[in-house]
């Protein structure tokens, strides 16, 4: 007996030991969920399909580029929809030529051509991979974001079936509204030419062109924290974008006033230096997010740096500079929930939580002392390890302990317990039916195994669903109940078991047993 009990007993002090190490000291080893730090809570939807007419229209302004560049004869190239593109005014003889550029530049293009008019629509293949890849995109460039800020242990994940949605939980936020918008801001970087303005409406901008726009032209509109209000009229074509950054920091205009200094990549620096060069006494335009934010006069070729003035303050600078170092999001971020909860809201959650566990736990060991007396102390050392294992686990695997995980681990008390109630019955039944204690003990722990290991694994496999598909609560309380399930079937199964080989194993004649 003593040398088939002693590895389990030293299995049982490992298993202590390792759990002490993982969980201690808990302040540093347990991290607390949004619902007990306190933060945000945001669900954002990706708009998908503005990143399919942003590329859409880029292939537009593409292909008119190189219609011209190869003097090919066209009337108009338009957007047709989300994900279509139409070249009307095609001469015969062009296509020849026309159907080597599409071949060479748009093959993720079908394309047909007839009467003069070519159609083209993106491969549905296509489409779905730059969905997928706008999301992906949107995700990285958040968790980017939001590493800048400084925030410890935010959740940033994909949410739910739909492919589009992200989960972006941020615990102990000191500013909420100031990372909401570093969040949502598309940081859409642009430099243009201004052929026109400023106008105080549209339709004066309009007039200046008989009311119709054409087609390589745009009109936008001044941001009026910037720059005084009005509109302009560019070319619809950008110079260089926020792609072509390389850094971007804070500088000081000649007035020593805030100002966003950047730096671009070699090849933005060659497309910069050759437009400048070739327009010195033109007008430029710096565009972010569809709004002009700065216009000047061209003085000198410029190569691969310069400061974006305007009325900032200081940490306008700073958040501007996050946002275009961590990148612009492919398309615009739709809330569909946003929630923040304060730190007092957060503690008093903790409080509550704790004094609940408390009362639960205080029930649970007097209902089994003074119910199955010296059986029920066994359980209550096993249930004590039970929690000391489940803390461990949560500390190792580095789960963010939420108010729904500690409702977890209060059920796991119950259900730990549980085991324990049907093992003691089990002996109980067999001792009234005239059987030795010791085979009672024997009979009671392999009746009552299978019965505790199917709950037990019905248990676990509803857990799992709520894990794969809930939100960051739910996922919460299925972890530490999934845990705790395993670390109870140890418990009241083997450690229990063991508890009870030491006390009444070596007796070599048991007449009676406490329970």
């Amino acid at each position: 007996m003593k040398k088939s009990i002693g590895w389990k007993v030293g299995l049982i002090a490992l298993v202590i030991v390792i759990s002490v190490v993982l969980f201690y000291p808990p302040k540093d080893k347990i991290t607390l969920g949004l619902d007990l730090k306190g933060g945000m809570h945001l669900i954002l939807e990706v708009q998908t399909d503005e990143a399919i007419r942003v590329q859409t229209d880029q292939s537009v302004a593409q292909l008119r580029n190189l219609f011209t560049e190869d003097s090919i004869t066209f009337e108009k190239v338009i957007r047709k929809g989300d994900t279509g593109i139409q070249a009307s005014g095609i001469l015969f003889e062009d296509e020849s030529k026309i159907k080597d550029i599409l071949d060479d530049y748009f093959r993720d293009w079908k394309y047909a051509i007839a009467g003069g008019t070519i159609d083209m629509s993106l491969r549905p293949n296509i489409e779905m991979r730059m969905r997928e890849q706008s999301v992906s995109q949107a995700l990285e460039t958040i968790r980017n974001r939001v590493d800048e800020f400084g925030v410890s242990e935010p959740v940033i994940q994909k949410e739910g079936l739909s492919g589009d949605r992200l989960l972006v939980q941020l615990p102990g936020v000191p500013d909420p509204g100031r990372a909401k918008a570093l969040i949502k801001s598309t940081a859409m970087l642009e430099w243009k030419q201004v052929m026109a303005g400023p106008f105080n409406t549209e339709e004066a901008a309009l007039a200046q062109y008989e009311g119709t726009l054409p087609e390589d032209l745009q009109i936008l509109k001044t941001n009026p924290r910037r720059m005084e209000k009005g509109f302009y009229v560019m070319k619809a074509a950008s110079i260089v974008t926020g792609k072509d950054l390389k850094n971007a920091r804070r500088s000081q205009d000649q007035y020593g006033a805030p100002a966003i200094g950047f730096s671009l990549g070699s090849q933005g620096a060659r497309k910069f230096e050759k437009f400048t060069s070739a327009n010195i006494g033109k007008r430029l335009s710096t565009v972010l997010d569809g709004r002009v934010e700065l216009v000047a006069t061209i003085q000198d070729s410029i190569f691969d740096s310069g400061i974006i003035t305007g009325r900032y303050t200081v940490e306008e600078v700073d958040d501007m500079v996050l946002v275009l170092r961590s990148g612009a999001l492919p398309a615009p971020m739709k809330y569909l929930e946003d929630r923040v909860i304060g730190p007092s809201l957060g503690a008093d959650s903790i409080r509550k939580g704790i004094v609940a566990a408390l009362i639960g736990l205080t029930l649970v060991i007097f209902f089994m002392v003074f119910y199955y007396k010296g059986a029920g102390l066994n359980s209550v050392l096993a249930l004590g390890l039970n929690i000391l294992i489940l803390m461990g686990a949560l500390a190792y695997f580095k789960f963010s302990l939420t108010l729904p995980g500690i409702a977890g681990i209060i059920l796991t008390i119950g259900m730990a317990v549980d085991a324990n109630v049907l093992i003691f019955e089990r002996i109980k039944e067999d001792l009234r039916a005239g059987k030795s204690p010791k085979s009672a003990i024997d009979s009671g722990f392999k009746k009552a195994f299978v019965t505790i290991f199917d709950a037990n694994l019905t248990t676990i496999i509803a857990a799992i669903f709520l894990f794969q598909f809930g939100t960051g609560p739910i996922k919460g309380f299925s972890v530490t109940l999934i845990i705790g399930i395993i670390a109870s079937m140890f418990t009241a199964v083997f450690v229990s078991r063991v508890i009870f080989d030491l006390v009444y194993g070596s007796r070599k004649k048991l007449t009676k047993i406490s329970i």
